[in-house]
């Protein structure tokens, strides 16, 4: 669809919304006098939320948010973070070699390159304590209460880095009376969780809740080569929480939370191998979408552990309230990654390419984070409700990798080396230290009948300062990579951005209301500490700045059996930060650039329709038109052969070299790309989700729930450079649960992917190794809920 068509879709729907919202207004015959004080509390059934800081009706928010409660989270079975893009379809989650390169994405947007110096776009927030990095935020979701997912920059109220979204995740509070609930799951592939939680009062005003979980997910994918299982995990997590309340105005809430993750993680599947070698050294394994075999020699894992305190108190002025949130986080991981995905130990040879063993690729992680902030907040429904604060950050990250690549001369391909080895190796230390502070303010203002102004500033500091050395090589004997020598030194840099929203909102009646805004976002600079970077001339990444356009109407019918939320939205990122990934001559380098901008505008509707008692069938459809333009990245390796040189007017969107001329020397680049209006990576156009439930009664004891979880999304491309073997095809996946549950007991069945689709969460060419020679081979993350498996809850409460 050109850009003309897609301005006139949303054209289109925002006219559509503003006479929608009218008619509406208009024929409510219980429409309130705007003017008319409302009640502070909601009614049976709705949903109450704390996207803007203060508890508020979710119709009355000015802002794309979805929330997903603790009930619709247990009868979906969604357990993790990762598998929310099964409730929310504007929200998907990219696989990475490891947590540390996972990234969640809101409206097609998110980290489009990895490194610990990189903050992402899509901030995770627990019980108001800013996750440090985005690997926090790939959790098990235990005693949850409910998941706000708000689209677009959150920046004015959630920190520099919100420009695409925010995950709120809301844990439960202690209660002042005792009990508790426990569940298990067991389900095939030797998977089997269990969480718990346990409440009630302590002393007088003193309240205390302990929650913790334990799941071993084994393997499903086969490793030949060691006839084991691979991809699987294990992982542990207890929280903590002590609510001190005696009825006054002050109330102060401490959490401690301890967890844990072990994981074989991730090997990729072959699905597409038409190299002959390649089939040699993968044996018997046929690589096919329905592949679930890999040989290789296993050294890939990862290992994580997180360990946070936070102290929350809040003193209540009668007309707002004072919060303090003050927070700390140890954060420490291990994990390697075998880039050759082959069985290379001992070195065998693999003919002529540019590599015959990786299996050293083993890096390390550890950052002490603590913030604080400050803020006031109106209470109750005035014409003037507000949110002000300031908040202070720090973080401090020690970080190092080693790597080392072995090539082999000659031989017989797929057997142990004869010639001559190799050795590439290279490694690095180095520390990030950060510093942030803020202050910011977000008021609406009810001007006149039902017409409000909405308006929030935030003024942001950061500097940074990285150490780092890197050395090659790492193993005496070996040669550096390309293009890497020894290097040490000290950087620092620091920034200003000033942030804020601007917009209009109409409340027709209690029920119905519409919006209009405008948002100016920004993401901070970032200084490098990885493999290639040059610690001596340390310049890292400008900022990223977002302008955001979202016009919205949400409405609920007065028997409360009709919701619908409508969204159109329109958010330009410029200097957009990227990441070129070189893969010349099997040597793999990552560089870090800011370059061109993107575009990602559509419209979302989310709706729930309760037809009768019992019956809710909830609805979420997204369009997006998700665009990119990026300068330098390498190309696809199958155009890299037909690549033309040009020293001036550079094409777009094809593969050439470019060739520079400065103080008489000429250079010539490797393959490389210009993408202009190009499909934005792990973006579908279109996104539906549909989960009719029904709950009803078996007897006067017993209560029975039916439920499917039905999720479209059309295709998508994996990589920016638009390489068009990496494109995954539309499709559909279905899941199914059924429960019955009497007063302390329920039994949940499920059937996840009843159809059994498959689809990746991440799809390559080969390897990272993978060079112009091998171009049509295709590997694949593919995630355990691509093929069909069922399972059960079994749940006590007491």
């Amino acid at each position: 669809m050109s850009h003309h068509r897609s301005k006139t879709v949303i054209l289109r729907c925002s006219a559509s919304l503003i006479v929608m919202a009218t008619a509406l207004g208009a024929s409510s015959a219980f429409a309130q006098d705007a003017a008319a004080a409302k009640p502070d509390v909601a009614e049976v059934g709705e949903v109450v939320v704390t996207a803007q800081k203060r508890s508020e009706r979710l119709v009355e928010v000015p802002i794309a948010v979805s929330a997903v409660s603790a009930d619709a989270l247990e009868k979906a079975q969604i357990n993790d973070t990762a598998s929310l893009s099964k409730a929310v379809p504007s929200l998907s989650f990219q696989q990475g070699n490891n947590p540390n390169n996972s990234t969640f994405r809101v409206r097609g947007v998110g980290a489009q390159l990895f490194g610990q110096a990189v903050e992402p776009a899509v901030s995770v927030v627990v019980d108001g304590v800013v996750g440090a990095r985005s690997a926090q935020g790939f959790a098990d979701l235990a005693d949850i209460e409910r998941i706000e997912v708000l689209r677009g920059p959150q920046g004015t109220l959630f920190g520099k880095n919100a420009t695409a979204g925010v995950l709120n995740i809301v844990t439960l509070k202690p209660d002042d009376y005792f009990n508790g609930k426990v569940d298990a799951t067991i389900a095939e592939d030797n998977e089997y969780r269990i969480k718990g939680t346990v409440t009630g009062p302590i002393a007088e005003g003193l309240n205390g809740r302990v929650s913790g979980f334990y799941n071993h997910v084994g393997g499903f994918i086969r490793n030949v080569a060691t006839g084991k299982d691979t991809n699987g995990f294990e992982s542990w997590g207890v929280r903590g929480k002590l609510e001190l309340d005696k009825g006054g105005p002050f109330t102060a809430l401490l959490t401690a939370e301890v967890r844990e993750i072990d994981a074989n993680c991730c090997s990729r599947v072959p699905v597409k191998v038409v190299t002959p070698a390649i089939q040699t050294l993968l044996g018997s394994i046929v690589a096919s979408p329905d592949n679930r075999q890999v040989s290789n020699d296993d050294a890939s894992y990862s290992f994580s552990q997180l360990a946070s305190v936070s102290l929350q108190t809040d003193y209540d002025l009668g007309q707002a309230t004072i919060t303090s949130i003050s927070a700390y986080q140890h954060w420490k991981s291990k994990d390697q990654f075998e880039p050759d995905q082959i069985v290379s130990n001992p070195v065998r040879y693999v003919g002529n390419f540019g590599y015959a063993q990786w299996n050293a690729n083993a890096s390390s992680t550890a950052y002490d984070a603590w913030s604080e902030e400050l803020r006031i907040a109106s209470n109750g429904s005035t014409p003037l409700t507000y949110v002000a604060g300031v908040y202070l950050a720090g973080l401090d990250m020690d970080r190092g990798l080693d790597r080392r690549q072995v090539r082999c001369a000659s031989g017989v391909i797929g057997q142990t080396c004869t010639g001559a080895q190799t050795g590439l190796s290279s490694g690095f230390r180095g520390n990030f230290k950060s510093k942030s502070s803020a202050i910011f303010g977000q008021a609406d203002y009810n001007l006149v009948a039902g017409l409000h102004v909405l308006g929030g500033l935030r003024v942001s500091y950061e500097k940074q300062t990285v150490t780092g050395n890197r050395y090659v090589p790492v193993v005496a004997g070996d040669l550096p990579f390309a293009g890497l020598t020894n290097d040490s030194g000290t950087s620092t840099r620091d920034d200003t951005a000033v942030t804020g929203k601007a917009g209009l909102r109409y409340e027709f009646n209690r029920n119905t209301n519409m919006y209009a805004s405008y948002t100016r976002g920004y993401k901070a600079f970032a200084l490098d500490i990885d493999a290639g970077t040059t610690f001596s001339d340390n310049k890292g990444l400008n900022p990223e700045h977002v302008d955001a356009y979202e016009i919205g109407l949400k409405t609920r019918t007065l028997d409360g059996k009709l919701d619908v939320n409508i969204a159109v939205f329109r958010t330009d990122f410029a200097n957009l930060q990227v990441q070129a990934i070189d893969q010349t001559n099997g040597n793999f380098q990552v560089r870090l650039l800011n370059a061109g901008q993107s575009r990602s505008q559509g419209f979302e509707i989310e709706s729930t329709w309760r037809p009768v008692s019992g019956l809710s069938i909830p609805v979420g459809f997204t369009y997006l038109d998700a665009t990119i333009d990026v300068n330098g990245q390498t190309c696809a390796f199958q155009q890299q052969a037909a690549a033309q040189t040009f020293a001036a007017n550079y094409p777009v969107n094809t593969c050439y070299k470019r060739q520079t001329t400065s103080g008489g020397v000429t250079t010539t680049s490797s393959p490389i790309i210009d993408v202009k209006g190009g499909k934005l990576p792990l973006a579908p156009r279109y996104r539906v989700n549909l989960a009719p439930r029904y709950d009803f009664d078996l007897n006067a004891d017993w209560r029975a729930f039916v439920q499917a979880n039905i999720n479209y999304q059309s295709r998508q491309i994996f990589q920016i450079n638009q390489d068009p073997l990496l494109e995954q095809k539309g499709y559909t996946q279905v899941d199914l649960s059924v429960g019955v549950s009497t007063g302390k007991i329920s039994l949940t069945a499920f059937a996840k992917n009843v159809f059994d689709k498959t689809y990746y969460s991440q799809l390559n060419h080969g390897t990272i190794l993978t060079a112009a020679a091998t171009p049509y081979d295709l590997w694949a993350n593919i995630p355990k809920d691509a093929d069909r498996y069922f399972g059960a809850t079994l749940g006590y409460r007491f």
